[in-house]
């Protein structure tokens, strides 16, 4: 290998064969954009992409069975052994008017050229598929040494291009745990504009990716020294700088990027993290009996706030009721008075296939207080092990547990269809839930004729 070459023993065979086909047929190929920067950093990388002085109709050519994903734009997707490889021809970009896509390509032979319409230096490095030589003409691999994220050329040029390369910076700020480059940064305010053309869903998809960084935190943190924010989500402003009480050490945004960071590593859930005390900021008074500040209801008016805001950037509807269940009910003030039947009630109210994530939330946010949190833990272990008793228990958790159904309602007590048997069947899930032994088809049978004889009265 020669010096300042790359190792391409990671490079999947697939990609150097598909390189070695463009050179067989008299051009030229390089590994380009974030896969290589991959390699450089020694961390897996997953998706390869090829540049290529081919044009796009000598691409189809050459690759007849090519899917022709973008060629318009000069690029089209190989699939080998059932992996997708985008091939995209050399190229350099006119204006973007709509802040997303340049309004026309032109179609280059120098990689360098290719190389200067790309995001930041970290993402614009090349390296030869035959010898692994490394083509850097703006730096990146110096500042991948330095940990620094800067932009290619001019990054007010860069950020008015393309709107959406601002939240790709503070989205690399936290997955590549870079720096981010002052000039660079000092570019995102003014060119916010271009950002606003950015379609919601876009936004929606860069959260979710930043989600699974070691610390999401450090890109919300540039959102919000940079304005992105303002733009995507002004409702998690209000709690900088909001002290909380004597049992938090953070203000209410910084104990939400904390709660979020202590989350494992699954978006939505971490999402939720981040907007579990939304609610606070709308929510904080003085207590005199407590000398201290009290949120009363913060969890259901955060629910309030958080249900707007995850159907405006676009979550799937399981994704909003996965968000705003868990900000409403991430609140459990369990002790170990608590008897079998308060803990059935909050395992109905809460959900059942709500446990794990709440549990998960809860010890997030015990360790983003930053105090007593070994005490708060011990009480959530406690929790823990009482749901789990009672649920193997078999105690009966939702009408579906009863012995008896709707059916049998309304052939045993000659009931009509309608309302009233939903309603029959929660009075006897109430019980029950009071009373386990009563469930029984007999005793449910007969506690139904009296709340029907009680209804008749």
């Amino acid at each position: 290998m020669e010096p300042g070459a790359l190792d391409l023993a990671s490079v999947p065979r697939d990609v150097l064969d598909l390189c070695a086909r463009l050179v067989s047929k008299g051009k030229r190929a390089w590994i380009v954009g974030g896969c290589v920067r991959d390699l450089l950093r020694g961390a897996p990388a997953s998706d390869w992409d090829v540049a290529t002085d081919a044009r796009p109709q000598e691409l189809l050519a050459i690759f007849p069975r090519a899917i022709p994903t973008g060629i318009e734009h000069g690029t089209v997707t190989v699939v080998r052994g059932g992996e997708h490889y985008e091939v995209t021809t050399l190229r350099g970009e006119g204006a973007y008017t709509d802040g997303r896509r340049p309004d026309w390509v032109e179609f280059v032979d120098d990689i360098t050229a290719d190389l200067a319409r790309r995001d930041f230096t970290v993402n614009a490095i090349a390296v030869d598929p035959l010898d692994g030589k490394i083509v850097d003409p703006f730096g990146g691999r110096d500042d991948l040494a330095r940990g620094v994220l800067r932009a290619v050329g001019d990054p007010l040029a860069r950020f008015g291009e393309d709107g959406l390369r601002v939240l790709r910076a503070a989205r690399f700020v936290a997955s590549l745990e870079l720096a981010l480059d002052p000039a660079t940064e000092a570019a995102i305010a003014p060119t916010l504009d271009t950002f606003r053309k950015v379609a919601v869903e876009r936004v929606r998809d860069e959260w979710l990716k930043t989600m699974k960084a070691r610390a999401p935190s450090r890109a919300f943190d540039v959102m919000r020294r940079t304005g992105i924010l303002d733009v995507t989500c002004p409702e998690l402003l209000a709690g900088v700088g909001m002290e909380q009480n004597k049992w938090h050490a953070y203000d209410v945004w910084r104990h939400g990027l904390e709660c979020m960071d202590a989350c494992p590593a699954d978006p939505i859930l971490r999402v939720a993290g981040l907007f579990h005390d939304v609610g606070k900021p709308s929510t904080r008074a003085w207590s005199d009996k407590k000398q201290d500040y009290t949120f009363y209801e913060h969890d259901r008016v955060g629910a309030e706030i958080a249900a707007p805001i995850a159907a405006r950037l676009r979550f799937s509807n399981d994704e909003q009721a996965r968000i705003v269940g868990l900000v409403r009910h991430h609140i459990i003030q369990y002790s170990p008075e608590w008897e079998d039947a308060a803990v059935r009630r909050w395992i109905r109210r809460v959900g059942l296939s709500s446990l794990q994530d709440l549990y998960a939330l809860s010890s997030a946010d015990a360790r983003a207080k930053g105090r007593d949190v070994e005490a708060d833990l011990g009480t959530l272990a406690l929790l823990r092990s009482h749901v789990a008793r009672v649920i193997d228990e078999g105690a009966a958790l939702s009408t579906r547990d009863l012995k008896i159904n709707g059916h049998d309602i309304i052939k045993e007590l000659g009931v009509a269809p309608g309302r009233i048997i939903g309603e029959i069947l929660a009075e006897l899930l109430e019980a029950v839930t009071s009373e386990p032994a009563l469930n029984e088809r007999a005793a449910l049978l007969e506690r139904a004729r009296a709340i029907v004889g009680a209804r008749a009265g």
